[in-house]
């Protein structure tokens, strides 16, 4: 019997038809970027103030500058040492044009007058720009509403992940993604025009529950269209175009000034990607698993037709090569039940939260900061590049356990001192948080593969499902932690964020290394990897390939 892995020998591993298919499905990474982390400029919020009518007829009447009128009218607030104006609180007078004149207006002093909070809704000083805060007002007391923006499409990420990785599996990866961009391409333009806040909400989850699903099912498209020595490369280049888009997002973000036309540009990318229906093909490798082999042969000649390669072998003996498996057997019990792979589950599950948590709260802290946030994202979106090219480089030098620790260690330091350095030394506090940027970039990309070979083949897939759940659940978490710290104190974020990175990297250390190490077949190669070597050298053959089934022998040892 034939495999597809044996027919990608003669049809090309990696030939022009796996290079065009790819660099189009990389185009899908970069708009996923603008809708993961583009709450910096969505929902920016710009300093504000109560607004008093009485205030902006003297403003206009006696030719006030903006900051004048604040300077006589807001009350001052204690802010970490400073004296600002207050963002949610005014004086309780009421001022007017016909009550004062312009020179009885400039002597008048209300600091022992009481306050209260705003009446008449609030003033942004925004230029002229607009977020979905300045719109719904979401200042003061319903702050917390903008945190749920972030938490509902990661809600929709936690859902959608699951169910379009079933519909996948049942109806193939190419319907999946298609379908997935039509959801996202009706869903994106809904949240463009939501005309309240809680209808926003509710789209921005449904947007959410297509997106991340369908930027899975290119994942594993075209991945299963490669050969074994390019799974990996192709998987984190394809993880890279996500950098893209951070670096596109800020240049949009600079020119489209309302929010809901920048939603809109975001969107298009997934209106356009419909047209793959003509420019795609279906996994060969699913088709066989369904058991439709005369479209798996017609797909995979038309591949080596594009490769200009000719197929000698005899194609018409393909067989699905993970056929013997059975992984509908897999539990989530199989996942805790012995100590190893319970230790596993806990280490890779806590990797996948702080991943989330550390690389969403450092992207959003960009938008409190006060500087240009436009340069600041653009800054810290360069220095993501090098990660992709970091991993290649080291995982088969060094290993995986090595420098997925160190990158953790590395990210949580540089959370610490950058608390530490004084607003005064700007560039190096900026250079020190990017490359806490780059680290935890670093261990994103890594706990994926890594997570891959720590499962025994028969869950490896559902084992890396679960896992990753973890991953959508700090992305809910992340925006509460670092909004509603930083009102307490702007650092304070900092200070949760390097500590969950720090033991995440100590985490990683009791984890094995697997450079050079087979994928386990079964349970016990993972509670005895010795065993495991012994079949190595007694020349058994094992699977190499993390989505490849060879057994659903789960025998579990001892607890």
């Amino acid at each position: 019997m034939t495999t597809f892995d044996d027919i990608l020998e003669e049809a090309g591993k990696f030939g022009p038809c796996q290079k065009r298919i790819f660099a189009l499905l990389c185009m899908v990474s970069m708009p996923w970027a603008g809708i993961y982390v583009g709450i910096v400029f969505q929902g920016f919020t710009p300093p504000h103030w109560c607004r008093q009518p009485g205030v902006e007829e003297q403003r206009q009447t006696c030719g006030w500058t903006l900051q004048d009128s604040v300077k006589r009218s807001v009350p001052l607030l204690n802010v970490s040492g400073e004296l600002q104006p207050s963002s949610c609180l005014q004086y309780d007078v009421e001022l007017n044009q016909s009550a004062l004149s312009c020179e009885q207006s400039q002597d008048l002093n209300l600091t022992h007058s009481p306050t209260i909070s705003c009446q008449h809704g609030w003033e942004y000083d925004y230029e002229g720009r607009r977020s979905f805060v300045t719109e719904f007002d979401l200042v003061c007391s319903d702050a917390w509403l903008v945190d749920m923006y972030q938490a509902t499409l990661n809600v929709g990420f936690l859902i959608g992940s699951i169910a379009i990785g079933y519909l996948a599996d049942r109806f193939g990866r190419k319907l999946s993604f298609l379908m997935s961009n039509l959801l996202n391409g009706i869903t994106g333009i809904l949240v463009a025009v939501a005309p309240n806040y809680t209808s926003l909400l509710v789209f921005r989850t449904l947007y959410g529950f297509g997106v991340k699903g369908g930027w899975v099912a290119g994942y594993v498209l075209i991945t299963e269209l490669v050969g074994v020595e390019f799974r990996r490369t192709v998987g984190v280049l394809y993880q890279m175009f996500f950098s893209v888009g951070i670096l596109l997002l800020p240049l949009l973000a600079y020119y489209i000034t309302d929010w809901r036309w920048l939603q809109v540009v975001i969107t298009v990318p997934y209106i356009l990607f419909l047209s793959y229906y003509w420019f795609i093909p279906e996994s060969p490798r699913w088709l066989l698993s369904q058991n439709k082999k005369d479209k798996a042969v017609e797909i995979t000649e038309a591949m080596a037709k594009e490769n200009k390669m000719t197929l000698s072998k005899k194609i018409e003996t393909l067989t699905d090569d993970n056929a013997a498996a059975d992984s509908t057997t897999a539990t989530f019990m199989d996942l805790i039940r012995t100590p190893k792979m319970r230790k596993h589950t806990f280490i890779l599950s806590y990797n996948w939260f702080t991943s989330a948590v550390v690389y969403q709260g450092l992207i959003m802290r960009l938008g409190i900061l006060g500087g240009n946030v436009y340069i600041d994202f653009l800054i810290s979106g360069l220095v993501e590049f090098p990660a992709a090219f970091l991993i290649i480089f080291t995982i088969e030098r060094i290993g995986r356990r090595l420098p997925f620790a160190t990158a953790n260690f590395v990210a949580g330091a540089s959370c610490f001192i950058t608390v530490c350095i004084p607003d005064s030394m700007f560039w190096f506090k900026t250079a020190v948080a990017c490359i806490g940027r780059l680290c935890i970039t670093i261990t994103f990309e890594m706990v994926v593969f890594v997570n891959t070979e720590l499962y025994p083949t028969f869950v490896r897939n559902f084992g890396v499902s679960v896992c990753s759940t973890l991953c959508d659940v700090g992305g809910i978490v992340a925006p509460f932690l670092l909004y509603r710290l930083a009102v307490i104190w702007l650092e304070l974020p900092l200070i949760i964020f390097g500590s969950l990175a720090i033991l995440a990297g100590a985490l990683v250390l009791l984890l094995p290394e697997t450079r050079g190490v087979p994928l386990p077949d079964t349970i016990e190669d993972i509670e005895f990897p010795e065993r495991m070597k012994e079949k190595e050298t007694n020349g058994h053959l094992f699977n190499l390939l993390p989505t490849n089934d060879v057994t659903n022998n789960k025998n579990p040892a001892v607890v």
